[in-house]
């Protein structure tokens, strides 16, 4: 998971600023989702064990759930805006101003979390979103520039995307955790239905975007072996997603999050000359600490309240 957020970020940012045939990002978002929804189709099939049992589970819980599929439609918009900002975000930013600019998700989805599935959240992870802002602020303080990108840069528009990605992010990932664990259906059920949902919206948004241009320069302009490279990491990006909500915990999210940010760090100054400065190594080490605070396991209460039962029990019996 690591590596594949770290490599997906540093790969976009250099077809996005590095090549002279600018392809369309539109169509690489659809393209992720196409490639999404068949490794998806795969999985279900080795899960359903025969073809039979595949076309049963697509049959019932695709073709025969439109109301389950307007349910994913929603996730699909917004994750679809969110890929098409990252896009926007990475052709105006360094990797690693953005992969840093990019944890503000935590606070995100944090609130949503809050909000919508009427969870809490302890002081210390609440201590750790303003460690968090904190580190962004330095981060975005006299960022670091790279002098090796050839296109010219807005800023101001690409953490502006950022902001935007983020609120997508938070709400899309909370949004689909609760439609994820709300019934029994199996998760690669639920990304299908959500990745033809995805296909739809971002097939509009490629011809309602760039359409003209695609009908002139084709559907694939400017693609080579590293735009491939970029839109398989996306896929396989997205999927790791929908595992990680259902499997994995906090801990293991924080610690890979860290690590990604080191990684493209490391990975610009060697790639696009990205010259550190203090303020952003700075910002960059306390959005490490954040993520790892905010992962720390809470206390289990429950376990602690039973213990004192039991030895309360265990002393009136033996009184008795």
């Amino acid at each position: 998971m690591t590596l594949v957020a770290a490599a997906y970020t540093v790969a976009l940012r250099y077809t996005r600023t590095m090549t002279t045939e600018m392809y369309f990002s539109t169509t690489a978002v659809c393209v992720a989702e196409v490639i999404k929804l068949l490794l998806s189709l795969v999985i279900l099939a080795k899960e359903t064990g025969s073809p039979s049992r595949l076309i049963t589970s697509l049959r019932e819980n695709v073709l025969g759930s439109p109301v389950e599929m307007l349910k994913l439609s929603v996730p699909s918009l917004v994750y679809a805006l969110q890929n098409n900002m990252a896009f926007v975000a990475l052709s105006n930013l360094d990797a690693a101003i953005y992969q840093v600019t990019y944890q503000l998700k935590i606070p995100c989805t944090a609130l949503c979390t809050v909000l919508m599935l009427n969870r809490s959240l302890s002081k210390l992870q609440w201590f750790s979103v303003f460690i968090l802002c904190g580190g962004v602020t330095l981060v975005q303080y006299n960022p670091a520039e790279a002098s090796l990108v050839q296109i010219e840069q807005n800023h101001w528009l690409g953490f502006g995307a950022v902001a935007v990605a983020v609120l997508c992010s938070g709400f899309a990932g909370v949004y689909f955790e609760k439609v994820l664990k709300s019934s029994d259906t199996s998760l690669w059920v639920r990304n299908i239905q959500m990745y033809i949902s995805g296909i739809i919206v971002t097939l509009a948004g490629v011809f309602l975007t760039d359409g003209p241009s695609i009908m002139e320069k084709g559907f694939f302009y400017g693609y080579n072996y590293l735009v491939w490279f970029v839109v398989l990491l996306a896929s396989v990006g997205g999927l790791y997603t929908s595992v990680v909500v259902k499997y994995t915990d906090n801990i293991m999210k924080g610690f890979s999050a860290a690590a990604a940010i080191v990684i493209s760090t490391i990975a610009s100054v060697l790639i696009f000359g990205l010259q550190i400065t203090l303020t952003f190594t700075g910002g960059a080490l306390l959005v490490c600490i954040s993520i790892y605070i905010y992962g720390l396991p809470r206390k289990d209460t429950t376990r602690l309240e039973m213990k004192d039962t039991n030895s309360n029990l265990s002393e009136k019996l033996i009184s008795v």
